[in-house]
């Protein structure tokens, strides 16, 4: 046989790689670096680590990895009296395997019967772990009373009290397709309890009766566990508070029954008991003038009394002028004269008690300005009024009953000239004109010729001379034209 050199125009350089591309990696899992040239054969390696040379000479090697064999690792390969350069370099991480973290979705570890809890076990490095949970140290499977989540991340349920009153959980993380098992995370401890708490609702004052003004709290209250939520209710309609609702003013619209509620996460307890509170309408102080209207000429003073309205309970009073409380004792009355009020300010007073309602609305202000000097002038204007009209009432009924002047008789007209009536009433008498007319004195004189005519002549007056049945006539003629006095006329 014959042995044929080989004569390379340049030297090889040997390649290294390793079999796990995962990095970092963790303490307890295994990696491979082989080292190769790719021309010829026979060849003989030599490793190293950090520039240490590794007690190894063959093509490969193999790590159970621990803390310590973290570095950069590299080889040379050798042939008789060839040498060849080194390989490239690999630097291997290895870390130790994280333990998980196991946090609780509620905020409080104490729970009650039903009550959700939600648990989450997570790595703060890398990806790629799923996770399995413990219950006392057994093994949880997903049930329809567990809910496990995505590569179980999380885990949820109902607690139930029957089992245990404290429940341990814990996690264990590992890595997909990899031999990389974490330790246990550090436990979780739950307190079960029993049965759900009472919701409590408390008031302060205790009054169910309350008036307008006065102030009152509410407080809802549950005496276990924390991180509760509130939501009142008044007469049903809910509205939102924490555990405190304060009415500073109570109106008569806040009269109704108030309720409670608390709830955490999606846990709700069952409401309060109900709170019944009845706001009526402060009573209102009232101030009254008792000076008298026949006192305003004998007295300087004013007397005013206090009273509080439609109450029929026992009242005490203040007094202020112009809101500054005067007088040292409460009283009902308060008397102002000259010198305690030299200005004759604006009173105003309120009733107080020791019982409920402790004090009364303040009355409206009453103005003592110049009211004196008013009421004598009204006084004076309107009994001379009054005294003016007496006098015109009493010059009424003199006039009246005074008896008049008798008057001269004088003879009617009527007796000169008769009535249309008499002269009805007397139509076979003569008209005492045309007797007078027709007098026999008249009648003497001398006679025209034409006598057959019946006329007279007295002067240059032409008469006519009338006979019974003209007369009969005229007053016929008279009748006709309203009972009018008929003029003499001339016959033709």
């Amino acid at each position: 046989m014959q042995f044929s050199p080989f004569f390379p125009e340049s030297l090889p350089k040997p390649q290294l790689s390793k079999n796990l591309a995962f990095d970092p990696m963790y303490v307890g899992e295994s990696v491979s670096f082989t080292c190769k040239v790719s021309v010829s054969s026979g060849w003989k390696y030599k490793w190293y680590k950090d520039g240490n040379v590794l007690a190894n000479s063959e093509e490969s090697i193999t790590i159970n990895l621990g803390l310590q064999d973290k570095g950069e690792y590299w080889c040379n390969a050798s042939r008789d009296d060839i040498l060849i350069f080194q390989s490239n370099k690999i630097n291997q991480d290895v870390k130790e395997i994280p333990v998980p973290l196991l946090k609780p979705r509620n905020k409080q570890l104490d729970v009650f019967p039903e009550e959700m809890v939600e648990l989450s076990c997570t790595m703060l490095l890398d990806s790629g772990w799923t996770y399995t949970w413990y219950k006392d140290g057994k093994l949880i499977q997903a049930d329809k009373d567990v809910v496990i989540g995505t590569n179980g991340a999380t885990i949820s349920f109902g607690s139930d009290p029957s089992h245990h009153k404290t429940q341990n959980y814990t996690c264990k993380a590992e890595l997909k397709d990899r031999s990389v098992h974490s330790n246990f995370s550090s436990k979780v401890t739950l307190m079960v309890y029993d049965a759900p708490p009472n919701v409590i609702l408390l008031q302060s004052p205790e009054y169910s009766l309350m008036h307008t003004g006065d102030s009152v709290s509410f407080r809802c209250d549950v005496n276990i566990s924390s991180g509760w939520k509130f939501l009142w209710f008044k007469d049903g309609d809910k509205f939102e508070k924490d555990d405190h609702h304060n009415i500073s003013s109570a109106q008569v619209k806040d009269t109704g029954i108030y309720t409670c509620q608390a709830e955490r996460d999606s846990f709700r307890l069952e409401k309060s008991q109900n709170m019944h509170i009845e706001v009526k309408e402060r009573p209102q102080a009232d101030v009254i003038l008792l000076t008298g209207w026949a006192e305003v000429f004998s007295t300087d003073t004013l007397v005013l009394m206090c009273k509080v309205k439609e109450s029929e309970d026992k009242w005490n009073y203040t007094w202020f002028r112009e809101r500054i409380a005067v007088g040292e004792v409460p009283t009902e009355k308060y008397t102002v004269t000259p010198q305690n009020d030299p200005d004759q300010s604006h009173y105003t007073c309120k009733g107080i008690r020791t019982e409920r309602p402790t004090y009364s609305v303040e009355s409206l202000p009453f103005k003592t300005k110049n009211l004196l000097l008013k009421r004598r002038i009204l006084l004076s204007v309107s009994g001379c009024l009054f005294f003016g009209i007496i006098l015109a009432f009493l010059g009424c009924i003199y006039f009246k009953i005074r008896k008049p002047v008798v008057a001269e008789e004088r003879p009617e007209e009527n007796e000169l000239f008769l009535t249309m009536k008499k002269q009805l009433e007397h139509t076979e008498n003569s008209c005492p004109l045309v007797e007078y007319i027709t007098d026999a004195a008249l009648n003497e004189g001398p006679k025209k010729e034409n006598d057959d005519i019946g006329l007279i002549r007295s002067d240059s007056t032409e008469l006519m001379v009338t006979t019974q049945e003209d007369q009969a006539m005229m007053v016929s003629t008279g009748t006709e034209n309203g009972g009018a006095m008929i003029s003499f006329q001339k016959m033709s």
